[in-house]
């Protein structure tokens, strides 16, 4: 069964195509998120479950796929962009994945620099690098607050990446973003005998 604990608006999904782009938080939705701390080498580095698969999915469905992280790690000299480079190349070899672009941000929040989520910085970046993105046919996938303002700031859909039911003001709220990459599927009759267990 597949399933996603909240969905306000599903028709969507039905809709993405190659046309569409797809925003990717990193902590918490591609790789375990350290509380309170930062991934800054490799070794700190691992997947959540069933990313390579939710990866291999949604890189055959979307046109492009983006990374957009805060890393203030690096702003806190606690990191540096050689290290991040070295994590975001490790990351992408074990995915057998090179995605679009992966933009980040290594300024602190208490900046509130443009570049770093929930302000808009990255995405209009990423516009002006491919220009036929279109924000109406993208998606923003996160785990925290600042992700889905960050993608409702340039009217992208938004799904937030959680275990439990949260008053959440996204369009989809899912365990996983392997679960997100299914029931995508599911509403585009890859899988027409599957079952959802949808609630609003």
């Amino acid at each position: 069964m597949i399933k996603a604990i909240s969905l306000r608006q599903s028709d969507f999904m039905m809709k993405i195509d190659t046309s569409w782009s797809l925003f990717l938080d990193r902590d918490g939705v591609i790789n375990e998120r350290i509380i309170g701390g930062y991934i800054q080498e490799v070794s700190s580095f691992r997947f959540l479950d069933n990313v390579p698969e939710a990866i291999a999915i949604l890189r055959k469905i979307f046109g492009h796929i983006f990374i957009v992280t805060n890393q203030q790690g690096i702003g806190k000299g606690m990191m540096t962009v050689d290290d991040l480079y070295h994590i975001h190349d490790y990351m992408e070899f074990q995915l057998s994945v090179k995605f679009d672009k992966i933009y980040y941000s290594p300024f602190l929040a208490e900046e509130n620099n443009m570049m770093r989520k929930p302000n808009p910085g990255m995405a209009i970046q990423a516009k002006k690098d491919f220009p036929k993105i279109d924000f109406s046919k993208s998606v923003m996938v996160g785990d925290s607050i600042s992700d889905i303002l960050f993608g409702k700031s340039v009217e992208m859909k938004t799904v937030y990446i959680s275990s439990e039911k949260k008053n959440v003001e996204a369009d989809l709220i899912c365990p996983s973003l392997y679960d997100f990459a299914k029931v995508i599927l599911v509403e585009q009759k890859y899988f027409p005998d599957s079952k959802t267990d949808m609630k609003c």
